[in-house]
């Protein structure tokens, strides 16, 4: 009979070496390994395992949430949206998709308005999301049919004055970024659709600006301010652009939004900005101002690129021309 196989490292002599284990850390990375190398169903964690931000996810949820709204034809950015928005209730929750129920889906709406303290906006998108994932895509018709909505919030956007925008504008150096933010304000732009501009798309002759497949899947023009116009031809002297106007960091790609915000940011910081502002104000305050110098609110309907008049609307109740024209009581004391 041989010998005994005794572990030569040890300092206690004549024991014998336990079989080869792999040991792991409790760790969060190594909760993610475990969670990616098996299939979602099968994982079971014991209640005392703390998971933060449990990533528990079904891949064929995402597959399946893509692949119904590419064919709806939304966009990526949408189908981003609605995918994440599923996989962060999917997590919460802590369940398959077979195993939730309109409870649920309560507990997690709550959640999000009275923890998370988020606006009913955004638990409106979520709460569409999950409906659309149970009843369109997995069929489920119990599921979210006739549930509850938050009461929309009537919101007024953050409006610039013409001399904020100024201001800001005044204080961007780099002439490409300098470039972005006149279009922007000049043409009444979304960030997404400044960043995805082409060069054929700013139209010189008809000082015309060309967005292409923007919001909604529908091209539409706008206008181009001769100022604005003077500062793209002055930055594609310099930087030469060839498919993208602004190009981005990747060769083939555009510059990304976050990048647009950050420019932003800065220059709202140099100029001394207090408002709650995203660059996105700067559409908001194109419209505002040229309701306020007195052009069609349907012109700008159709400038902005909105389906619905109600949408433009909104700018109504943020000009001072209408305000303007009221007379405090106060003054007619003193």
């Amino acid at each position: 009979m041989a010998p005994p196989v005794r572990n030569s490292g040890s300092r206690r002599t004549g024991l014998v070496a336990p079989p080869h284990r792999n040991i792991h850390p409790y760790t969060n990375e190594n909760i993610e390994k475990i969670i990616e190398a098996f299939d979602f169903k099968s994982i079971k964690f014991d209640k005392s395992i703390n998971v933060p931000n449990r990533t528990i996810t079904s891949n064929n949820m995402e597959k399946e949430i893509d692949e119904y709204l590419k064919l709806k034809g939304y966009s990526g950015k949408t189908i981003k949206s609605y995918r994440n928005n599923v996989k962060r209730f999917l997590n919460y929750v802590y369940k398959t998709p077979e195993e939730i129920t309109n409870d649920d889906i309560k507990n997690y709406m709550l959640f999000l308005l009275e923890e998370q303290e988020s606006s009913h906006s955004y638990a409106n998108q979520v709460l569409s999301a999950i409906k659309l994932y149970f009843k369109e895509v997995l069929k489920r018709n119990d599921i979210v049919y006739n549930f509850p909505r938050p009461k929309k919030e009537n919101k007024l956007p953050e409006i610039l004055s013409k001399e904020e925008v100024g201001r800001i504008l005044s204080n961007v150096q780099n002439i490409k970024h300098k470039a972005i933010l006149y279009l922007i304000y000049s043409s009444g732009l979304r960030v997404g659709e400044v960043v995805r501009l082409k060069v054929n798309d700013i139209d010189e002759d008809r000082m015309l600006v060309h967005v292409v497949q923007a919001k909604g899947r529908k091209d539409r023009y706008t206008l181009l301010s001769q100022v604005a116009l003077d500062i793209v031809k002055k930055y594609k002297g310099i930087e030469e652009p060839e498919d993208w106007l602004f190009p981005g960091g990747k060769k083939g790609s555009f510059i990304t939004e976050r990048s647009v915000q950050k420019i932003f940011k800065a220059a709202c910081d140099k100029a001394k900005i207090r408002k709650d502002v995203s660059v996105h104000t700067l559409r908001h305050s194109f419209a505002t101002h040229l309701l306020e110098s007195g052009t069609d609110i349907r012109y700008i309907q159709e400038l902005l690129g909105h389906s619905s008049s109600k949408t433009t609307e909104i700018y109504t109740h943020v000009s001072k021309n209408s305000i303007r024209k009221i007379r405090s009581p106060l003054d007619d004391i003193f």
